[in-house]
């Protein structure tokens, strides 16, 4: 990378569904520009991961990252203890009352329906209870709600795994500047921006008094500190990684860099163009040694509309789901002796998914790999459909109990092996057929009790997951019904 004239500047925006690591590519273009991968690179991933979530998505994740270390149950001790809530009380410097903090975000966003938690002052979502001994767990009604956590989890473990072999490696040189946009982000963090800096002053006729004094001073954002590395440094190349960039109003956030940061206006170049900062009236021109990389959840429609005048400057590139990523689960050892009868080839079962996905609600509305990347076996699998999957299409299908069953290969099948159930025929079923009363009691019975638990994910819009499915037992304990669901 010594040789500038020979490498110009890359502006590039990767673009997907949910779950097919856009994220997870940022952090190993990273490495391509770090000397050599720092030994406290997991802290730093971690600390990315943890930056913008509030104290309350802190807490459902440990959860989340219990559950994938098959344990559900959680008292406050360990949950203060834990390396997700140690890591955001040094982000927020917070030192004092952390076990205070947990017993707050756990009693305030527990239901009013609990029978051992008394409490005021509670949010309108419930997401945790606790149970007579203490122990706190996470509401499986709340993991419809936590999809886009978990798949932050999951890109951040894989990230985790993957540096495992580097521990030994001594602290380098990092060349990049990563951020993460949201809806409050702005010019100010980004580029410059007027903030507050608080000192205390000693009276001059009293020493043992003082005051806490406020000024403001212009201080320079992310992007600007970064280019003036770049800039003392033209040797090497230096990169901007943006995480989620729509979620923001990149128009703004960019402000008259817009046009700056177009290869042939950079420093040095044919149509080099220098401006005045907004806040501090400096000169400035975009190193030619800068790159910037970014990624675009297409899934999602809430967010912002790219800019047509930022599409200009970027080069759009897919990341499509990858499920010949996935692996095989079960019992592989037997699976030639009985034509695969014990196994599930995940990789399969996502495609399959995907075309059913596309025929009926289109290409945006397919499933990233990252769904069943950390699957090895039924229960997990199970879990995925449950908590994950079918709330993320019910959604996008607006609750189309046809559209779903397509979807699941349930047209045809007996209700026993629907993982798609309409609740309206449920019912109907119920009222005109003596035969299937018992049954149907038992079957509503179960729908009952799960409800208090799975809420919207059981039924939204008329359609019903198959008790079965939900209590992972009947013919969805066998590898079959999934190899269905491969074609």
């Amino acid at each position: 990378m010594s040789d500038m004239s020979t490498h110009e500047p890359t502006n590039i925006i990767y673009t997907g569904v949910a779950g097919t690591g856009k994220t997870y590519r940022l952090l190993q273009i990273a490495k391509q520009y770090t000397d050599y991968l720092p030994e406290t690179n997991n802290e730093a991933l971690l600390g990315q991961l943890l930056q913008s979530l509030s104290w309350r998505d802190v807490v459902c994740l440990i959860f989340l990252d219990l559950q994938s270390k098959k344990q559900d149950l959680v008292k406050v001790p360990e949950l203060v203890n834990h390396i997700f809530f140690a890591t955001k009380a040094l982000q927020n410097d917070r030192e004092k009352n952390l076990s205070n903090t947990a017993w707050s975000v756990l009693q305030m966003h527990s239901p009013t329906t609990s029978d051992t938690v008394s409490y005021k002052n509670r949010a309108s979502q419930a997401y945790f209870d606790k149970d007579n001994s203490g122990a706190w767990y996470l509401l499986p009604e709340s993991m419809v709600l936590l999809t886009e956590l978990s798949q932050q989890l999951a890109e951040f473990q894989q990230a985790q795994h993957d540096n495992q072999s580097n521990q030994n490696q001594n602290s380098g040189q990092q060349r990049f500047s990563m951020v993460s946009f949201h809806q409050a982000y702005g010019y100010e963090e980004f580029v410059e921006g007027i903030r507050p800096i608080v000192s205390n002053s000693s009276q001059a006729n009293d020493s043992h008094s003082s005051n806490t004094q406020m000024s403001y001073a212009v201080q320079d954002g992310a992007f600007l500190k970064l280019c003036q590395r770049a800039a003392r440094d033209p040797q090497h190349r230096y990169a901007m990684l943006i995480d989620e960039i729509n979620r923001a109003n990149v128009s703004r956030v960019f402000g008259e860099l817009l046009s700056l940061i177009e290869p042939d206006k950079r420093a040095g170049k044919p149509n080099a163009m220098t401006i005045h900062l907004a806040y501090s009236g400096r000169a400035f021109s975009v190193p030619a040694n800068i790159d910037i990389y970014a990624t675009m959840n297409t899934q999602d429609h809430s967010l912002a509309p790219l800019d047509m005048a930022l599409r200009r400057r970027f080069r759009f590139i897919d990341c499509p789901p990858q499920p010949e990523l996935l692996p095989i689960i079960g019992d592989i050892a037997s699976a030639t002796d009985r034509a695969q009868a014990d196994t599930v080839d995940l990789s399969k079962l996502l495609t399959g998914l995907n075309m059913r996905i596309t025929q009926t609600l289109g290409a945006e509305a397919q499933l990233g790999h990252a769904f069943l990347f950390s699957v090895d076996d039924l229960a997990q699998l199970q879990m995925v459909l449950v908590e994950q999957i079918i709330p993320q299409l019910a959604q996008a299908a607006g609750g189309q109990v046809a559209i779903l069953q397509y979807i699941f290969r349930d047209e045809q099948q007996p209700l026993s092996t629907q993982f798609i159930h309409d609740s309206q025929t449920m019912i109907n079923n119920d009222l005109h057929d003596p035969m299937s009363k018992n049954h149907a009691t038992t079957q509503h019975q179960m729908f009952a009790e799960q409800g208090a638990f799975l809420g919207q994910s059981m039924n939204v819009g008329g359609y019903m997951m198959n008790p079965d499915l939900i209590a992972k037992t009947g013919e969805f304990g066998k590898p079959a019904i999934y190899q269905r669901l491969y074609e």
